[in-house]
C-alpha cells in the first residue's frame, strides 16, 4: 500500500489560548498512573490562590503543576511519567517541541482508592497467616 501524498506546507499563524493548554495538561495529568488529583487551594474557588496549572507561552512553552500522588508509589516515577504524557499531550496537539515542565508534588494521598501495593491485605490473606509467618 503506497503512503498518501504529502501537503505542501501551507505558511500561517495559529491562534491557541493559554486556556486550551491548560485543559490539554489537566487531561495528561489525571490520566496519568498514580495521580489522584491537582492541589488546586480552597481560595482558589474564591478567586485567590494560585492555579494548580500554569501555563506561559512565550518564546517557548512553560507548565508548572501542583498535584498529589497517591502514597506508597513511588514519586519520581510518578513525575517521570507526568512529564513525558505532558509533553506528549502538547507536541501532539501543537505539533512544537515543549520548553520546560515543573512539576510540584504537594502531597500524598490515602483513601477508598485503590493502589497496587499499597491497600490492606484481603481477608483471606488475614485469616491465612499466623504470627511466625507460616501459612496453614
Amino acid at each position: 500500500m503506497s503512503d498518501p501524498p504529502s501537503r505542501p506546507a501551507v505558511p500561517g499563524r495559529s491562534l491557541v489560548t493559554e486556556r486550551a493548554l491548560v485543559e490539554i495538561v489537566r487531561t495528561a495529568v489525571l490520566g496519568s498512573y498514580g495521580v489522584t488529583g491537582l492541589a488546586e487551594p480552597f481560595l482558589r474557588h474564591l478567586g485567590l490562590g494560585d492555579p494548580a496549572i500554569r501555563v506561559s507561552i512565550k518564546a517557548e512553552i512553560a507548565v508548572d503543576v501542583r498535584l498529589t500522588i497517591a502514597y506508597g508509589l513511588p514519586v519520581a516515577e510518578v513525575a517521570r511519567q507526568v512529564d513525558s504524557a505532558i509533553r506528549y499531550a502538547l507536541r501532539r496537539a501543537l505539533d512544537r517541541e515543549i520548553g520546560s515542565v515543573q512539576i510540584h508534588v504537594a502531597g500524598l494521598a490515602s483513601g477508598p482508592f485503590s493502589t497496587p501495593g499499597t491497600g490492606a491485605p484481603d481477608a483471606a490473606d488475614r485469616e491465612g497467616a499466623r504470627p511466625g509467618g507460616d501459612a496453614r
